[in-house]
């Protein structure tokens, strides 16, 4: 075979080859660009509902169902958030709030951790037992603890109380979060504790020391959840309180809501006040929130 003709077959291959990377670059820029438009259409279909709310709560109460249907209000009128106390008294029902999140998120995160460290690290009897009995309690449905949890906080008489809603965080923040915190310690090499046993630390000092650092994203990931589980809770805010004075934002927003009558502006605008702190808190903690979820369960 000829020089010119080895040469003019080497052409030929690498033009094959060099037309095949161009056809997946461009597939895989079709891809790209497709995958885009999906994830900018559904997140403008999960952002529409806030936004159409938003929208509302400065508009006109007529304007808000007018035909079809306006996307911006024609005079942003920021007066609706000026809502009488006597209707919505936000900031009460905001401290109020607080009162419950706060040592809830506090005391529930720090119960979690320990609880969470005690299964990931320590060894004593009945340990499988404890923590599949800890994991299987989240099968149990909510209702079929309701009533007699109620039975027991009014014969101590806590009811119309927040300690019905705080005192279960004092005893291991809720079995998700352990089994969470848990499923991250493991993910920790066990040289660590073991390095610092050497050096005579204890228990306690390894965990403050060693594995709290390592496990921030998770500890983040617990604090919001409790976070918005105790910001969202009607159902058991509803329940154990009844006094106007002590009612929390869920509450308050969902028992004054025909306080409004017609003034449906002021409904979003209420709605917009308290939906807020919470929106906020997430954005504040989102990334390690991420990160939390997806490192947990890398290892068993």
């Amino acid at each position: 075979m000829s020089e010119s003709a080895v040469q003019t077959g080497a052409e030929k291959s690498y033009k094959r080859i060099r037309s095949s990377i161009h056809s997946k670059k461009r597939s895989q820029q079709i891809a790209d660009t497709v995958s885009f438009l999906v994830i900018i259409i559904l997140a403008a279909l999960v952002m529409l509902p806030i936004w159409w709310m938003i929208r509302s709560s400065l508009m006109k109460s007529l304007e808000i169902f007018k035909w079809p249907p306006q996307f911006f209000p024609k005079e942003w009128l920021f007066s609706n958030y000026n809502i009488k106390p006597t209707t919505f008294d936000f900031w009460r029902y905001l401290g109020n709030t607080l009162t419950i999140v706060v040592p809830s998120v506090v005391f529930g995160t720090a119960t979690a951790t320990l609880c969470g460290y005690a299964f990931a690290r320590l060894r004593f009897r009945g340990k499988a037992l404890l923590f599949s009995l800890c994991v299987g309690s989240m099968l149990l449905p909510t209702m079929v603890t309701l009533i007699p949890l109620y039975i027991a906080w009014s014969s101590l008489g806590l009811t119309d109380t927040y300690w019905p809603l705080i005192l279960p965080y004092l005893c291991g923040g809720g079995a998700f979060n352990i089994f969470l915190i848990r499923q991250f310690i493991k993910t920790l090499p066990r040289e660590l504790d073991e390095s610092a046993s050497i050096d005579g630390a204890s228990y306690f000092r390894t965990l403050v020391s060693i594995i709290l650092p390592s496990i921030k994203p998770a500890i983040i990931v617990v604090a919001l959840l409790i976070f918005i589980t105790t910001w969202n809770d009607l159902l058991q805010q509803t329940i154990y309180i009844s006094s106007r004075e002590k009612y929390t934002i869920a509450v308050g927003l969902t028992t004054f809501m025909g306080s409004f009558k017609n003034d449906y502006a002021g409904m979003f605008a209420a709605t917009c006040l308290s939906f807020l702190p919470g929106v906020v808190v997430y954005l504040l903690g989102q990334r390690h929130f991420v990160e939390g979820i997806v490192m947990t369960g890398m290892k068993n």
